[in-house]
């Protein structure tokens, strides 16, 4: 006898019309990921090619300090370079040369587009196919665009996945790889809970250092930790890999069925699933229960942000009793967010893309008690008096899994209580 779905059979929002929309976004740029991956990857470098408004976002948004030494850095595109004065080829490959012989700790190179070198039409993939042949088997070179021309801000830890698969060895063992960066302590709840059940092997990509690598292939099955990561999610397929549809692990019954689909994929026995269960999703339902009571009748409103949105509209229309007015995702990828979306409570507007001035009008119209959005709009909708939450906290906090479920319900109810509050001084 093997685990079966706990979650009860709903009509959901799979069948729900999208409005699709293309006009004027409001994004962030995706070379933020790498100050979540260069914690991940212990012995990689991340090296954007680009501006020097590039190298300032990232010192801005990593908040180093003077004397650390990270493992990221921008070789800056000068004026030469630009014009096409200067061989960008050969001045990357003298950047690189410095960089590896002054640190020979680095076994995983990433080349990194950005908007400038993608204007100039720089072929980054031949770089680090040259780069390769010159410094392997030390070093292995790879690249991806952080580019944010075209694309939202976690989109460059999947553009930094997907280029891995490929170069991962061929596999015939029976495993489950557990797909996208968590912080570490996340992480290992998940394996935790994971291995209490017999499952195993069990891979993690990003792996924590190039000596961890493991292989891909038609016995590989794999359960995404992000619901970003559409081009890493076909890049394994076309490896061979199987993916294990589910709702994505927030809040105690997205974790429950997350870890029930993996279960029942290894044909776990209900018992032991129970058993390994039950004390965690208690905690996990007292703690969002108590961090939910100012979100209980509350109108949420999302703008596309992170791709996290629907999975987090589950969570708060299910378990914290909000109510959805619009749904905003940049892309809505029906294989692998299909499962929330089943889930999903009927009513709200779901939309792909934006137009963000038409979207805008939406919101004012329909003034929800809370709206997710980036930070280029949350200081003006404030202004106006509405209550933002920022979207991109949601990547950088931990969020996933029963342990961190009380927080996650946390970080939508803090703003309204503190709007609270600020009505309170206001009258007093």
């Amino acid at each position: 006898m093997t685990v079966n779905s706990p979650l009860p059979k709903t009509t959901g929002c799979r069948e729900t019309p999208v409005l699709k929309q293309r006009g004027q976004r409001e994004v962030f740029c995706g070379l933020t990921g790498i100050i979540w991956l260069h914690r991940k990857m212990q012995d990689a470098f991340f090296l954007v090619i680009g501006s020097r408004t590039c190298a300032h976002l990232l010192q801005s948004a990593a908040g180093v300090m003077i004397f650390a030494e990270p493992r990221f850095g921008t070789a800056i595109l000068e004026e030469t370079d630009l014009a096409g004065m200067a061989d960008a080829q050969d001045e990357l490959d003298s950047v690189v040369a410095q960089l590896l012989s002054r640190r020979p700790d680095i076994k995983q190179l990433f080349l990194v587009g950005s908007c400038p070198s993608e204007v100039i039409k720089l072929d980054l993939a031949r770089a680090a196919e040259r780069m390769t042949q010159t410094y392997a088997p030390h070093v292995r070179v790879l690249n991806f665009s952080g580019s944010g021309i075209e694309t939202t801000f976690t989109q460059g830890e999947d553009a930094c996945l997907a280029s891995m698969v490929p170069v991962l060895p061929v596999s015939t063992s029976r495993e489950l790889m557990l797909v996208g960066a968590l912080p570490d302590v996340v992480e290992q709840q998940a394996i935790s809970l994971l291995t209490q059940m017999g499952i195993g092997p069990i891979r993690v990509l990003p792996a924590p250092r190039a000596a961890d690598q493991f292989g891909v292939g038609e016995n590989t099955v794999f359960a995404l930790t992000q619901p970003f990561l559409g081009d890493t999610h076909a890049a394994l397929e076309r490896r061979g890999a199987r993916h294990i549809a589910a709702p994505f692990p927030f809040g105690e019954e997205g974790t429950t069925a997350w870890l029930a689909a993996i279960a029942q994929e290894f044909g776990v026995a209900q018992d032991v699933f129970d058993r390994v269960t039950a004390a965690p999703r208690d905690r996990a339902r007292r703690a969002v229960a108590q961090a939910s009571e100012s979100l209980r009748g509350k109108t949420v409103f999302f703008f596309p942000d992170s791709q996290l949105e629907i999975p987090l509209a589950r969570f708060l229309t299910r378990e914290c009793g909000m109510t959805a007015i619009e749904v905003g995702a940049p892309y809505i990828h029906q294989n692998i967010v299909g499962p929330d979306l089943d889930l999903l409570v009927q009513g709200p507007v779901l939309s792909e893309g934006q137009d963000v001035d038409l979207q805008l009008d939406r919101c004012r119209a329909a003034r929800p008690d809370l709206t997710v959005c980036g930070l280029g709009l949350a200081n003006p909708l404030e202004a106006e008096g509405m209550t933002t939450k920022w979207a991109i906290e949601l990547v950088f906090t931990p969020v996933h899994f029963y342990e961190q479920a009380g927080d996650l319900a946390g970080l939508f109810s803090r703003p309204l209580r503190r709007r609270g509050l600020l009505k309170l001084e206001a009258a007093e």
